[in-house]
This record gives structure tokens, C-alpha cells and sequence, in this order.
């Protein structure tokens, strides 16, 4: 069983813990106080003398024991939330080698920056800092020779021969080889890694459902366990995470992953996720993180859209209270990500992710200037996705008359020509979106006569980034978007017949279809949509553009009240195309869509 440390885990991260199997003393318990720690009693203000006297008492000591663990993480992450980030991370730094929670708070926070950068040092040090907390997590986990091993597949009773601190470590090591899995899959692309990437995952996600299988038996006697309720935190992230992201895969990979052992249950995972928001573990604002990451992000890019705000504001409310500088997981617009850029200068990465928001609120109101200003700033600050930003500030600049253009002293077509060799390749996978900004790119190449202009790029990239949901909720910026689309359309019909001009019809209908239904003129945009599916056999570039506009064509007839007949529209996108653009992105959404519609056999 995963939780004992057995011999397949071991031979799973062979490369990490050869020198992690000697038997290490663990300190008694007999010495904790015997109330419960909670994340609120952590005073961000005792923080820094706790980061001036971390250095004087790692030399007195050499062990942490749970409760200490346990109180300098929260201070920590107490002051990460904060943007306190070096502060959280020398706090950290001198017991990350000797107790778990320091190893499991420092080397998350390294991660994280390593995340943030795609600097190839930072994910070096990452690594090596994952690394170094999985052999601290493992000195504190419960060692058995071969023989227990066995018997513990035959019997749960082994489940309460755990320790207090046996079972933290389980969590802390399930956490920790998450995280290496993900910086293994972005470290090099060749296929050994790939696999132990995924072993990794595995072997965490079994880990989970054991410790859920302990908080089940411990549950009766959780006066007993003096810090219960951090166990219980632990476990609902982990398994709530789990069960959310893994509801989110698309049927045909979620039945291949369950032949492996994985499961994921989207009413479940929230349950769990919402729990622990509540819960009195230091874990409770990562649930309720988790938890805001999907209802504003991975809903709209991955989903349909839907985005469930009211849970989001009540979930933030508290924690902007406790931390009036986080900012940048508020929901109100440009005011909040201005000040979450004025706040602190030092994780730059921060202002990235306000830049991006930024670029697309002004792509959504048509400031087409400051909108290229903030993709300016994205393309020569961020290493996240260089293809992707110089394709969309080429694609803000096309929308500008040519007199706007030159003040900027840009060249469209040399931002264009440069897409290709800015793409990068993650677990030895080109990204998505960056496939796609090359292959639109590709009418500017230079082997072309002369480039063939992109018709409305800006907005077929906010359609890609599923930009037209949110406009949706706004009359006047659908009613603007539409009045600039039927003018493309005009200037269309103008235009001499070349290989492109299907393709460029298709994506000012599709376009136009969707402010029309965002209208609630539903004949008019079912008309538009019918043009592009007719058109499916003449389009020579976009194929993208018939499966999306079926999935168009299903939220009208949901809209309308027609929940069969859009049921049969997703799953005919879904199962009779393949091999186009964010063929992934689609499929995600169309799982999105059928989970929200309740067809059971998309579960």
C-alpha cells in the first residue's frame, strides 16, 4: 500500500531516495500542547523575528517537531499571502532538511517561482528543492520490511498503527510528488521523463486515497489526534483537487485513466474543496484558492464559460480581510489588478498575470492601444509564452488603422514572421495555443508572394480564449463587436476570390453568429452557423472552425429550450472530427457542457 513507504514506491523515485532509507529517530509526541492550532492565530508580525532567530535555533536543535512544523509553515504562508515572499522563504529555509512542513512550505514556494519564470535555473532549483523535501518527507514516513508490506494488502488494521506524524508525512509527500511530476514534465521533454512524471502522479493520487481511508478511521477518535483537523485540511486539497481535475478530462481519457486506477467527481472534489475552505487547517485558503482558480479560470478556459462568481466572492471575502494585499484573486477589473501591480515589486511574474487580464479588458472594450500596451509589456517581460504574446499584440496592432500603427514604430508582418521561432515544446508537446498563433502565422511567411492579411485576428483569439462568454454579459460590447464584424464582412464581399477567402468568410460568421446569439437573435446567428457547416468541404486551412461552431450551434439550441437536439450537436463534434486546432480545448468544454446538462454517459 502506498502509505507504508513500500518497496514499489521506492522503486518508482529509485533516483531520489537511495541515500533516504536510513532509520531516523522521531521525536516524541508526549511534549505538543494539547490545543488545536489554527491558521488565524499565526500573527504575520511575530514573522520577522521569527525569520532573524531561525538561523540562532537550527543551531541548538536538530529536529522540529509537528506542532513547530506545523505553526512556522502557516507564519509562512501567512506571509506569501502576504507578498512577503522572501520573508516566507528564509523563514522557511534553515529546518527545510529536517521537518516536513518546513521541506514541503520552502520547496513549494521555490516551485512555484520556478513556475512563474520558465527560467531553466529556477526549474533546476526547483527540482533540486522538491527533491530535498521528498527525502525530508520520507525520513518522518512509516518504514516496514517486505513481509508488513504484504500483510498491509491484506488487512486495514494497518491503517491505525499510523502515527500522528506518519500520517503528515503522507500528506507532505503526497504534495511534494505532485509537484515534481510537474516540474518533471516541463524539465525535458524525452519520454523517460514523461513516464516517471506520470508515475509520480500515480503514485500521489494513491497516496490520497489512503490518507482518505485513514481520516475515515481516525474520524471517531479525532479528539485524540492532536492536530486532526490539518490531516483532515491535507487530505480534502489533495483529494478535492484531485476529483475536480480529474472530472474535467475529457470521456475518452477519463475511461483510460480509470482502467489505470484514477477517478474524478466533480460534485465530490468541490464538496471536499469547499470543506476544507471552511476547515480550521492551515490548508483552508489553498482550498479556497483551488476552488477560485476554477470558478474564474479553468471554468472560462477550459469550460463553458459559466462562471460561478457569487461562490467566488464569498469564498474571497474572508481572506481579503486577513489579507487585504491579495489582489490578485479579486474579481473586480482593471482598478484591482492596478493595485495588485502596485503592491510589490518582487515576484514580476504577479504583474504578468494582471498584464494578460489587462490586455484582454481592453480587447474586450476595443482600447486597442492599451490593450497593445499590456501585451508590449507581456512580450518583453514574460518567458510563459512568447509565440502566444507577440501573435496577440501583432493581432491588437492589425485592429489599428496604419497611422496608429507606425506611431508604435512596429511591423506587423515582422511580429508575424517571428511566431514560429518563439514556440516552445512542455513534456515534448508543443503548446496549444501556440500551435495554433504559428499556423494563422504562416500567412506572413515570407516564402508567400505577398502576406494575406488575417481578417479580424484580435477577435478570433478572444474567441479561441472564450472572450465572447464574458462579453455576452455586456448589450453594448456585443452590439460593438458586431457593428466591426459586419463591416470585415463587407470589406469581404469587396475582395477578389483567393485560397484564404472561405476560410475568411467562416470566421466572420462564426464570429458574428455568436454576438447574435449573445443577442438573443437566435435565427439570425443559427443562419450564420449553418453557413460555416456548409462550408465544411470548401474550408482549406481552418478546419477548426466546423466542430467549434457545432459547439456554437448546441448553446443555441440549449438557450432555446432544445436540450436533446444540443446533445446530439456536441457529441457529433466530438466524435466525428479530429486532428485540428485546440482539439483539446474543445473537448474539455464539450465534457463541460455535457457534465452541466446532466447526459450521463458523458461521466
Amino acid at each position: 500500500m502506498a502509505f507504508v513507504g513500500s518497496q514499489v514506491d521506492l522503486e518508482a523515485d529509485e533516483d531520489i531516495f537511495e541515500d533516504a532509507l536510513e532509520t531516523i529517530s522521531i521525536s516524541s509526541h508526549s511534549d505538543m500542547a494539547t490545543s488545536n492550532f489554527h491558521f488565524s492565530s499565526c500573527d504575520p508580525k511575530r514573522a520577522s523575528r521569527q525569520v532573524r532567530g531561525s538561523d540562532v535555533n537550527s543551531s541548538s536543535s536538530t529536529k522540529v517537531d509537528l506542532k513547530s512544523g506545523l505553526e512556522e509553515c502557516a507564519v509562512a504562508l501567512n506571509l506569501f499571502l502576504s507578498n512577503r515572499f522572501t520573508d516566507a522563504l528564509e523563514l522557511l529555509r534553515p529546518w527545510a532538511k529536517e521537518s516536513m512542513y518546513h521541506a514541503l512550505g520552502y520547496s513549494t514556494i521555490v516551485v512555484l517561482q520556478a513556475v512563474m519564470t520558465f527560467e531553466q535555473q529556477d526549474i533546476q532549483n526547483g527540482i533540486s528543492a522538491m527533491k530535498d523535501a521528498l527525502q525530508t518527507c520520507q525520513k518522518y514516513r512509516k518504514k516496514c520490511t517486505v513481509v508488513e508490506s504484504f500483510s498491509s494488502l491484506l488487512s486495514r488494521g494497518s491503517l491505525e498503527q499510523l502515527s500522528e506524524e506518519e500520517m503528515h508525512a503522507e500528506i507532505c509527500y503526497a504534495e511534494c510528488l505532485l509537484q515534481k511530476a510537474a516540474l518533471t514534465f516541463v524539465q525535458d521533454e524525452n519520454m523517460i521523463n514523461f513516464i516517471k512524471g506520470g508515475l509520480k502522479i500515480r503514485t500521489s493520487y494513491q497516496i490520497y486515497k489512503e490518507c482518505l481511508s485513514i481520516l475515515h478511521v481516525i474520524q471517531k477518535n479525532k479528539h485524540e489526534q492532536e492536530f486532526f483537523y490539518e490531516f483532515e485540511g491535507g487530505v480534502k486539497l489533495g483529494t478535492g483537487a484531485f476529483n475536480l481535475m480529474l472530472s474535467l478530462l475529457p470521456a475518452r481519457i477519463i475511461r483510460l485513466l480509470e482502467f489505470i486506477g484514477f477517478s474524478g467527481n466533480r460534485e465530490l472534489g468541490l464538496l471536499q474543496l469547499r470543506e476544507g475552505a471552511s476547515g480550521r487547517s492551515m490548508r483552508s485558503p489553498l482550498c479556497c484558492l483551488t476552488i477560485l482558480a476554477f470558478h474564474t479560470y479553468i471554468s472560462l478556459i477550459l469550460g463553458t464559460g459559466e462562471v460561478n462568481v457569487v461562490e467566488a466572492e464569498s469564498l474571497l471575502a474572508p481572506f481579503l480581510q486577513q489579507f487585504p494585499n491579495l489582489y490578485a484573486f479579486d474579481l473586480k477589473a482593471q482598478e484591482i489588478f492596478r493595485k495588485c501591480i502596485s503592491v510589490q515589486e518582487e515576484w514580476k511574474q504577479f504583474h504578468h498575470l494582471c498584464y494578460w487580464e489587462l490586455m484582454w479588458i481592453n480587447v474586450f472594450l476595443q482600447n486597442w492601444m492599451q490593450a497593445y500596451y499590456y501585451s508590449d509589456l507581456l512580450c518583453k517581460e514574460s518567458k510563459w509564452s512568447k509565440a502566444t504574446y507577440v501573435f496577440l499584440k501583432a493581432a491588437i496592432l492589425s485592429m489599428l488603422p496604419e497611422e496608429d500603427v507606425l506611431a508604435t514604430n512596429e511591423n506587423v508582418v515582422t511580429l508575424f514572421r517571428q511566431v514560429d521561432g518563439l514556440k516552445q515544446r512542455i513534456a515534448g508537446k508543443s503548446l496549444p495555443s501556440e500551435k495554433f498563433a504559428v499556423r494563422k502565422a504562416r500567412r506572413y511567411s515570407p516564402s508567400l508572394p505577398a502576406p494575406v492579411k488575417l481578417v479580424l485576428p484580435a477577435l478570433e483569439m478572444m474567441y479561441v480564449w472564450n472572450g465572447f462568454s464574458i462579453v455576452g454579459k455586456r448589450k453594448d460590447l456585443c452590439e460593438n463587436l458586431l457593428i466591426m464584424i459586419e463591416k470585415a464582412e463587407a470589406a469581404l464581399q469587396n475582395q477578389s476570390f483567393s485560397d484564404y477567402s472561405v476560410d475568411d468568410e467562416c470566421i466572420v460568421k462564426l464570429l458574428k453568429g455568436c454576438c447574435l446569439k449573445n443577442l438573443q437573435r437566435p435565427l439570425q446567428a443559427e443562419l450564420c452557423f449553418n453557413h460555416v457547416l456548409e462550408s465544411e468541404k470548401l474550408l482549406k486551412y481552418d478546419h477548426y472552425l466546423v466542430p467549434f461552431t457545432l459547439f456554437e450551434l448546441a448553446f443555441l439550441y440549449k438557450s432555446q429550450g432544445e436540450i436533446d437536439k444540443a446533445i446530439k450537436v456536441l457529441e457529433t463534434a466530438r466524435n466525428n472530427y479530429k486532428d485540428y486546432s485546440l482539439e483539446s480545448r474543445l473537448h474539455f468544454r464539450i465534457q463541460a457542457a455535457l457534465h452541466l446538462w446532466k447526459k450521463p454517459s458523458s461521466d
